[in-house]
């Protein structure tokens, strides 16, 4: 009876956390484009503040806790699964995205941020991939025998 709910709690951290993973970069092309518009550039910097930290990381946290008590149940049967492992990869994909979009909104606070705004658009697009990827390993399990 438990394996529902902490599946139902882990999915709901997924969807917050990919809802912010979308949208934090999407800022950070606005925030490029309008760096000579002060204005402009402090509500986008309230903005990106209040998704990163209140949204972005406590769903990473909330996913990552749920997902680590699935993962608890049965660790040898994941971990000797290979999508498993294919999902694994995805996630280390997403902690360093997540990552990064908090070293980019420090670099845009402090005005030293290098990236284009086309650049910012083509990194927003890793999220999608990585969710692809990483539903396409749960739910098909292609590796498996």
């Amino acid at each position: 009876m438990i394996v529902p709910w902490l599946k139902a709690l882990h999915i709901i951290g997924v969807v917050a956390w990919f809802a912010g993973l979308f949208y934090i970069f999407r800022l950070y092309v606005y925030h490029i484009e309008n760096a000579a518009e002060p204005k402009v550039v402090a509500v986008l910097e309230v903005m990106e503040r209040r998704l990163y930290r209140a949204i972005c990381t406590p769903a990473m946290l909330w996913t990552t806790a749920f997902g680590l008590a699935l993962w608890s149940l049965d660790p040898r049967g994941y971990l000797a699964a290979p999508w498993f492992h294919g999902k694994l990869a995805g996630l280390l994909v997403l902690f360093g995205y997540h990552g990064y979009a908090g070293v980019v909104r420090k670099q845009l606070l402090e005005g030293r941020c290098r990236l284009t705004s086309r650049k910012a658009r083509m990194i927003n697009e890793v999220p999608t991939l990585c969710l692809v990827f990483i539903v396409i390993m749960v739910v098909v399990k292609p590796w498996t025998g």
